[in-house]
């Protein structure tokens, strides 16, 4: 699947982009179904936020029981001070998550695909496992800024295995946030490490106090619909918030080798798809 040359790039630079690797009619076909959970989620039945600017302590139950679910997460700004929507429940969505590839039938088929799986083995996962899917809508106006991070924070496994498997279904753009990566590759260690403790509480764990790139020396990965960027657990990336008009849907999947021994402290211990 990849080229000799590609496996290069992405050892050297800790990430690689596969230009419109998916057609236009698998991005439709992603996208109308991610608008139909939307259409029948009811906006009442929460009023969680997801945002990686919180530093509390704590993370709701309805996220920390998301793992095995298909479940509708708001944009910060989605509200006005009295608690109501200050948009169309369609515009205030900032994802979907966490089992996508397991219960919803076009993302499952989509996740397990030869593609997606030959991918994983020659990035090295000799046994890949999913362990979440997301549908990030980064919304016109609201899509809020995701800060400076790695996902082996999130996903911690020994030796670190995990790999993002970042989709534009929607094309990606500098002004509707589109995914920023360290220029250079990932070459500082993991700076932070996502703790679910037996009570439900949870921190963020600092291990190395190495600052955090500049934003101004990012490199901006502006691509088309149906590109499939993959990048280690350890670049840092980041995007900023969407202040245009058009909205940035992705798709992403974090793949582990079944290998690597995965954390009993990360937050999600669902069981993973096996791929």
């Amino acid at each position: 699947m990849l080229t000799t040359e590609q496996k290069n790039s992405y050892q050297q630079n800790g990430y690689l982009v596969l230009e419109q690797c998916f057609s236009a009619e698998q991005m439709s076909e992603l996208k109308q179904s991610a608008n139909n959970i939307v259409a029948e989620f009811d906006p009442d039945s929460t009023r969680s936020v997801f945002s990686t600017e919180d530093h509390s302590k704590t993370r709701d139950d309805y996220f920390l029981s998301s793992g095995d679910k298909v479940r509708c997460f708001f944009e910060e700004d989605a509200f006005n001070e009295q608690g109501a929507l200050q948009q169309d429940k369609a515009l205030s969505i900032n994802k979907i998550g966490h089992a996508l590839h397991q219960l919803v039938p076009e993302f499952k088929a989509f996740s397990h695909s030869d593609t997606i799986r030959d991918i994983a083995l020659d990035l090295g996962l000799n046994r890949p496992q999913i362990h979440q899917s997301m549908y990030i809508f980064k919304q016109p106006k609201i899509g809020g800024v995701i800060r400076w991070h790695q996902d082996a924070t999130y996903f911690y496994s020994t030796p670190l295995s995990v790999v993002t498997f970042w989709l534009a279904v929607e094309d990606a753009t500098i002004q509707n946030g589109c995914l920023q990566v360290q220029s250079g590759g990932a070459d500082i260690p993991l700076k932070e490490q996502f703790l679910r403790y037996p009570d439900d509480s949870t921190e963020l764990k600092t291990l190395h106090d190495i600052p955090w790139p500049d934003d101004d020396s990012a490199k901006p990965l502006e691509v088309k619909k149906g590109t499939l960027v993959v990048f280690n657990g350890l670049l840092p990336h980041f995007s900023a918030p969407n202040l245009s008009d058009k909205s940035r849907h992705a798709f992403t999947l974090h793949i582990t080798c079944a290998d690597t021994e995965y954390a009993k402290e990360n937050w999600l211990q669902a069981t993973p798809s096996l791929l």
